[in-house]
């Protein structure tokens, strides 16, 4: 059946390469027709004329092919087609007046002129016929009712190409019906009979002055910050958008309609995407050993998507949770068919394991991203935090140092600045060992990156947001001022990667996010690109902030400073003197009282992280019964 329908394209393609071949022969023998009759008629029926004709048809056929004027797609015909035109007319004109200075009274020059300049047209009629034929078609004719009334923000050759595209085809269901400009040079003028009518100020005004059903944002130049502001500008007139990809995407294809993507979040974040030096990343990773622990994770998981492209001589994947695991085993297992690949499932909790895993393997890069995470559910928890995220840093670092890796980068938070709940104070910790174990190793390199909130991770708001708003609402934020630093997951994921590149040893990362944003701000603007009204179709609720959570996040402690690296969105934090007898030895009754259960396990956690107060209300029903005790206060 596939063969059958090769057979078939490969059939229409010769036919209408035939179909163009024998409409250039009409037009040629036209055109010849023509130029005798205009200045030499009474040489028409003659043997001159014959060979005349001979010549230029095989001449012209012979341009046009070598040109690719055979080769074309008559409904994508451009400026392009006509410029290869008009340079095939010049080589046959020229071809033309060589031929009769050398040949004299054979023909004369008027009459190769007037050929070549009909010619020309009726080649450049035929390309654009159908095009003229749709066109003229869409010009005289009412546009269906049922086309989406459609306005176009930005009158650059982006929105002119889809205009174009869109007023040509008649299988797209678009009608371009305004133009919004921030250009004042470009207000009132025409792009395809379709009018600039005012800036993106007035996205709302215009919007519903045209009856707009869509907005399509088309300027693929433009930077995060601009498109943050234009997104926020048409997201008033409750109109669904679209938007461009940006230049680099668009780089090997035409702007079309299929380009068009829906606004995303990040979208809004108003910063440039993270850009890392590839060759940096390669040059580390390329033919090591490389582990991921936490590898079926959201962090993990990319961690590993972006590793497999840089050539590792093996990618180990370490998870306790086998379903993360083998999810992205098989992927890569799909798209990377050479790549030496190992899942194992372990808790990096095992210290025996850990040994056994290093010794076999013997990992030469290590990226550590197991964690517990969810600041609620270890403020419920908080000896599971403890064991996991300090006992298993200290496990794993403990096995990179003992066994000679060359890199280990620790997976850090913003969390661990100054932190009010159990999960940032135990990656603070983790910090600390990380530091510690750093400064002693004689052949391992150990960083730590530290990041604010992911677009998109397992547990981050994101998915939450999405989930209840396709549930009719409400949206739940807890408070209504609460701000957080935000980036993407292949943003994260490229600072831990370029980390490893720069690390020297003891340093902690720390990105430039940008502004906070407020996620208030973020939940109404999901629900506007979803295309509804917040408060009005979805309703947005504050729920009070949760047991050991901030209004704000912090990336540094007070003691620290900042150092640039090269890529001038990384930054090292001063590192801060640690005791490292008292670390040891704290840690060490640390151990004991988290797996014993103690309630004094917090108190040691204080003692290592003296910025991190505990929150005296162990537990989220101790916190509502407070809550509820102070409601029937109020009532009494």
């Amino acid at each position: 059946m596939k063969e059958q329908t090769k057979k078939q394209k490969k059939f229409s393609k010769h036919l209408s390469r035939g179909a163009l071949v024998l409409a250039d022969l009409l037009s040629i023998s036209a055109a010849i027709v023509f130029a005798y009759l205009s200045t030499q008629w009474y040489k028409i029926i003659s043997v001159s004329a014959l060979i005349w004709a001979i010549g230029n048809i095989i001449c012209a056929i012979a341009v046009y092919a070598s040109l690719g004027l055979y080769s074309i797609v008559l409904k994508a015909v451009g400026v392009m087609e006509i410029m290869k035109i008009l340079f095939a007319a010049f080589i046959i004109g020229l071809s033309n007046v060589v031929f009769t200075l050398f040949v004299r009274d054979f023909v004369g020059i008027g009459t190769g002129l007037v050929y070549t300049l009909a010619l020309a047209s009726l080649t450049a009629l035929t390309r654009y016929i159908q095009r003229l034929r749709v066109g003229i078609r869409h010009y005289i004719s009412e546009q269906p009712a049922n086309k989406i009334r459609v306005m176009i923000i930005g009158g650059g050759s982006a929105g002119s190409s889809l205009i174009q595209e869109m007023q040509t085809s008649e299988k797209i269901a678009y009608n371009p019906v305004c133009i919004l400009d921030d250009d004042p040079a470009k207000l009132r003028s025409y792009i395809s009979d379709v009018k600039i009518v005012g800036t993106t100020k007035d996205v709302k005004k215009y919007a519903e002055e045209y009856g707009v059903q869509e907005i399509f944002i088309t300027i693929p130049s433009a930077d995060k910050k601009r498109l943050s502001v234009i997104v926020k500008r048409c997201q008033e007139s409750n109109c669904p958008i679209k938007i461009l990809p940006g230049m680099y995407q668009l780089a090997s294809g035409q702007v079309t309609v299929e380009k068009l993507r829906p606004v995303e979040v990040q979208d809004l974040l108003g910063r440039e995407q993270v850009s890392v030096n590839l060759d940096e990343i390669m040059g580390y990773i390329e033919n090591k050993t490389v582990l991921v622990t936490g590898g079926g994770g959201s962090i993990g998981s990319e961690l590993c998507r972006q590793i497999a492209t840089h050539n590792p001589k093996t990618l180990i994947i370490l998870d306790v949770y086998e379903n993360g695991a083998y999810d992205i085993e098989q992927e890569l297992k799909r798209k990377y068919r050479d790549l030496q690949l190992l899942t194992l499932i372990a808790s990096v909790r095992e210290e025996d394991k850990m040994r056994d895993v290093f010794k076999k393997y013997r990992p030469q890069i290590v990226f550590h991203a197991a964690a517990h995470k969810h600041v609620p559910l270890m403020e419920t928890s908080p000896n599971e935090a403890v064991k996991n995220n300090v006992f298993g840093t200290l496990n794993v670092a403990k096995c990179a140092d003992e066994f000679a890796a060359e890199t280990f980068v620790q997976i850090s938070t913003d969390k661990a600045v100054n932190p009010t709940n159990i999960m940032g104070a135990t990656k603070r910790i983790c910090e600390m060992i990380v530091q510690t174990i750093g400064r002693h190793s004689k052949k391992t390199k150990f960083v730590a990156v530290r990041f604010g909130n992911v677009l998109g991770s397992n547990g981050s708001v994101i998915p939450l947001f999405r989930k209840q708003i396709a549930e009719g609402g409400p949206v739940t934020v807890t408070h209504k001022d609460i701000i957080r630093y935000f980036m993407t997951i292949p943003e994260a994921v490229s600072l831990v990667l370029q980390a490893g590149a720069y690390a020297k040893g003891g340093q902690i990362f720390v990105l430039d996010m940008g502004e906070p944003v407020r996620i208030y701000d973020l939940a109404c603007n999901l629900i506007k690109l979803s295309g509804l009204e917040p408060n009005v179709d979805i309703d947005i609720v504050c729920t009070g902030l949760r047991p050991g959570e901030k209004l704000y996040e912090e990336r540094l402690m007070e003691e620290e400073g900042l150092q640039k690296t090269p890529n001038g969105l990384i930054n090292i934090a001063k590192p801060i003197a640690i005791d490292e007898v008292m670390l040891k030895t704290t840690l060490d009754k640390l151990y004991k009282e988290a797996y014993d259960e103690s309630e004094d396990m917090k108190r040691l956690v204080q003692q290592l992280v003296p910025t991190y107060t505990i929150d005296k209300r162990d537990s989220i029903a101790e916190a509502l019964a407070d809550k509820k005790n102070k409601q029937k206060q109020k009532r009494a």
